[in-house]
C-alpha cells in the first residue's frame, strides 16, 4: 500500500487535564517551574512535539560522574527519552526507542554514529537504564546487563572539556534534522528515580503543571471522557476485493460514550458505534439504520463493503448482523474518522468516550494514535490497569 496513516491538519481546540494531581515543583526568576531530578515524569505530555518536557544546565567543571541512570516504563514502540549535549549543541547525544528497540544516536567532533540493538523494552514494566561514557566508549545498560556499547575515537587532538553540559527529557535541544535516524518524538512513557551524573541542581518544566503517571498500566488507549482523537479516511485503502475492516477489542462493557464515528466531507454524521454501560449495549449506526448488541463480546470487526455493513462479534460469522446499504464505501473517500467521540455534533462533551480501547485496527493494521490530531488527555499506548 502507499502512505497508510496521515493525521489530520489542523487541531482540536478542546480543554485538556490528565487524571491525578500535578507533580511537586516550584517556580524561579523566569516563572519557569522547577522540579527534581528524580521526579516521576510523563514523557507524553502535550507541548511542541520536540521540545523536552523538562531540561537542566551545569558547568562541566561541577561533573564528577559520567554515569546516568533512572527507570523507564512504557509500551510506545517508537519515541525520545533522553538527550544531552556539550559546546552549545556541536556534540550532542539522544536515546529513543525504534520498534521498541533502544535507538543511540551521537554527534562528537564532527562524527555522526547510530546504533540500534539489545532487547524491546515497550513491555510496560519498568526498566533502569544506565548510559555512561568510559574511554572512548558509549554504553547504555539495560537491568544490568550491556544493551550498546558505541566506540568513537576521533584523528583530532582530543579537547579539554570546558564548558556547559546541557540535558533534556522528551526532546531535544538542536534541529532534528541532524538526526541520522528520524523517529516520531512523542511517546506515551514515564520517568522516575533518575540520578543524572550525580548532580543536585534543579530541573526546569516546559509546562505550567507536570501530569502524573498511572500507578500500574496495561496495552490500549485510554480516554477519560473529556475528548476523542480524528484520522482522515482518505488515506486508508480498500483491499482487493473492494472491503474495508476495522476492528476493535474491548472490554465493551466497561466502555460509555462513542467509540467510533465517521463524517463524510460536507455531509451529516454517517457511522458510529456507541456503548452504554448502564445497559450494557453497543449500537452500531449507519444512517438511518442501527443494530443493538449485548456487549458481552471483547472483539467487534466492523466490514464496510460496496452495497452492505457487516457486524461480526468474536471473529464469530454465527454471530453476524448485515445492513444493506448503498454506497457504503463512499463514507470513507473524503472525510473524518473519529476515536472517543462524536464528530461534528455535541461539543458539550456528553459522547466522549470513557475507557480502554485494548486494540485498534484498520486493514488488519493497527492504528497508532500519535498519528491523529488527538485530545491530549489521551494516552495512546497505555490504560490504569
Amino acid at each position: 500500500m502507499a502512505v497508510f496513516w496521515k493525521a489530520v491538519a489542523g487541531g482540536l481546540l478542546l480543554t485538556v487535564s490528565l487524571l491525578g494531581g500535578p507533580a511537586e515543583g516550584q517556580g524561579n526568576e523566569r516563572g519557569k517551574k522547577q522540579v527534581s531530578g528524580n521526579s516521576v515524569l510523563f514523557l507524553s505530555q502535550v507541548r511542541d512535539l520536540w521540545r523536552p518536557l523538562v531540561h537542566t544546565a551545569v558547568n562541566l567543571s561541577e561533573i564528577n560522574s559520567i554515569k546516568s541512570s533512572f527507570q523507564f516504563r512504557t509500551y510506545d514502540p517508537e519515541g525520545l527519552i533522553f538527550y544531552g549535549d556539550t559546546k552549545n549543541g556541536e556534540d550532542w547525544f539522544v536515546l529513543s526507542l525504534m520498534n521498541g528497540i533502544p535507538l543511540m544516536q551521537i554527534s562528537k567532533e564532527g562524527m555522526l554514529v547510530s546504533v540500534e540493538g539489545g532487547m524491546k523494552l515497550n513491555d510496560g514494566k519498568w526498566h533502569t537504564l544506565e548510559v555512561s561514557n568510559q574511554e572512548k566508549f558509549v554504553i547504555l545498560e539495560v537491568d544490568g546487563s550491556t544493551g550498546l556499547k558505541v566506540g568513537m575515537q576521533s584523528q583530532q587532538t582530543e579537547e579539554v572539556m570546558s564548558g556547559g553540559l546541557r540535558l533534556a527529557l522528551g526532546g531535544i535541544l538542536i534541529e532534528k534534522e541532524k538526526m541520522i535516524v528520524q523517529f516520531k518524538p512523542q511517546m506515551d512513557a514515564c520517568v522516575r528515580h533518575g540520578n543524572w551524573l550525580n548532580i543536585s541542581v534543579p530541573w526546569e518544566a516546559e509546562v505550567e503543571e507536570l501530569w502524573p503517571c498511572y500507578e500500574n498500566i496495561r496495552p490500549g488507549s485510554y480516554f477519560p471522557g473529556t475528548g476523542f482523537a480524528v484520522f482522515n479516511t482518505s488515506v486508508f485503502q480498500t483491499d482487493e476485493d473492494g472491503e474495508l475492516r476495522v476492528e476493535l477489542w474491548a472490554d465493551f462493557r466497561q466502555m460509555n460514550g462513542t467509540i467510533l464515528s465517521i463524517k463524510p466531507s460536507q455531509k451529516e454524521l454517517e457511522f458510529k458505534v456507541e456503548a452504554n454501560k448502564n445497559t450494557e449495549e453497543v449500537t452500531v449506526s449507519f444512517r438511518e439504520q442501527k443494530v443493538i448488541l449485548k456487549s458481552t463480546f471483547k472483539k467487534l470487526l466492523i466490514m464496510f463493503a460496496r452495497a452492505e455493513l457487516r457486524v461480526v462479534q468474536d471473529g464469530d460469522e454465527s454471530q453476524s448482523t448485515a445492513l444493506s446499504v448503498d454506497p457504503v464505501l463512499t463514507t470513507w473517500r473524503d472525510g473524518l474518522l473519529g476515536i472517543g467521540g462524536l464528530l461534528g455534533e455535541a461539543e458539550d462533551g456528553s459522547h466522549f468516550l470513557t475507557g480502554c480501547l485494548e486494540k485498534i485496527q484498520v486493514q488488519d493494521r493497527d492504528l497508532d494514535l500519535d498519528l491523529a490530531v488527538k485530545h491530549t488527555s489521551i494516552s495512546s499506548h497505555s490504560c490504569p490497569a
